[in-house]
């Protein structure tokens, strides 16, 4: 089975064709809004990190920033920096020029000030944004598909209608050789046994036991428990009463495929089938993470209702429960409440929303981009200095 695609330089396959205007510091992000919002076809995102960052956790956000400059769904890139900023602009574009991409450089302080900057910015734009539309989508194998698993928003409806239906869907693409991305490592706890039992050799169930262990193991050391945040007060409102509950409801995403590995946040699948990102719980940064590790779109089950998107990949947006269809039409994409009220079984959905993923490879628009969102995050792992 294949969909129309873009062929990249370096191999991958992109599903979009946007010029990505790549604040690296949160001191730029307006300037990057400014420029975007001049140019058809070119998107951007609020990042407010990139400074004040040392070590690990600075690292990671500059390792973030040069893997979604190098996204499949990314044509172009324009960095646009401030200059003094430990995520150095110049660095963050010669590495996103490794891609194969075309890559160009505005920093602030170099332009003299803002009004330089997007000048220069525009131009740049503009010149990626009319040879991206020259550009020609070509078939391209289904197995060349790297969906984002996500959920948020819970309720007990996402535990027995949409996440089923998400990992029957996510079983389908394993089977015709694609590659589907569970993450969310704090939604785990309680059912990581169920989740290494099915992993596809013992290293994999070790590594899936051990992430979840170095999380614990870590938020006992600044003395705090995972429990004290997760269920949300949200999600118990819903009517989800403890983490356990809620992890083996997460865990339906991934269907029934066994795991063949897991990666370290933000880092790409070196295998195809189902694999394991260690990654919060926290929507917007848990969905970066998988976008950085290559994943064209991504699909996003609530029970409750959430508008989330992404600035470089399409989010289709699924709920188990009818009454939040109802009352968030502009939000959700696809109704698998009709699960629970009885017009539909699990596998019945779970196709309608594997043949929603092939309409968005295609080109369909989802919600989420229509109305533009494009939430950013990464997940911390220091202190800010």
């Amino acid at each position: 089975m294949t969909f129309m695609g873009y062929q990249r330089s370096n191999g991958t396959v992109g599903i979009r064709n946007h010029v990505l205007i790549l604040p690296t510091v949160s001191c730029s992000t307006e300037t990057a809004r400014i420029i975007a919002g001049q140019v058809k076809g070119a998107v951007t995102f609020q990042n407010q990190q990139g400074c004040g960052q040392m070590g690990a956790d600075a690292k990671r956000t500059i390792d973030i920033l040069i893997a979604l400059g190098s996204h499949p769904n990314i044509s172009g890139v324009v960095v646009v920096g401030l200059g003094c900023e430990t995520a150095q602009p110049h660095k963050v574009a010669e590495e996103i020029a490794k891609s194969g991409k075309p890559v160009k450089t505005t920093v602030i302080q170099e332009e003299g000030g803002t009004l330089g900057a997007i000048t220069k910015g525009i131009r740049y734009a503009t010149e990626m944004a009319l040879a991206a539309s020259m550009e020609e989508k070509v078939p391209c194998d289904v197995s060349e598909l790297i969906v984002a698993l996500e959920c948020g928003g819970s309720d007990p409806t996402s535990g027995v209608a949409s996440n089923p239906s998400m990992g029957y869907a996510s079983d389908l693409l394993v089977a015709a050789g694609g590659t589907t991305i569970l993450s969310e490592t704090t939604e785990f706890i309680g059912a990581e046994h169920v989740l290494a039992a099915r992993a596809a050799d013992e290293e994999v169930a070790n590594d899936i036991m051990n992430i979840v262990h170095r999380l614990e193991k870590s938020t006992k050391e600044r003395g705090e428990d995972l429990r004290g945040g997760n269920p949300s007060p949200g999600n118990i409102a819903g009517g989800i009463t403890t983490i356990e509950e809620k992890s083996l409801g997460c865990i339906n995403k991934g269907g029934s495929s066994p795991a063949v590995e897991v990666v370290e946040y933000g880092e790409k699948p070196r295998r195809k089938g189902l694999v394991i990102m260690d990654s919060p719980g926290f929507d917007i940064d848990s969905i970066v993470g998988m976008v950085a590790g290559g994943a064209q779109m991504c699909v996003f089950t609530t029970g409750l209702g959430t508008p989330v998107g992404n600035g470089l990949v399409p989010v289709i947006k699924l709920t188990g429960n009818s009454m939040t269809y109802e009352k968030m039409k502009d939000n959700i994409d696809i109704n698998a409440g009709v699960i629970l009220d009885g017009g539909k079984t699990v596998e019945e959905v779970g196709q309608e929303v594997y043949d929603e993923m092939l309409r968005v490879a295609n080109g369909k628009t989802t919600k989420a981009e229509i109305f533009g969102f494009s939430e950013f995050g990464v997940w911390r792992c220091g202190t800010s200095v």
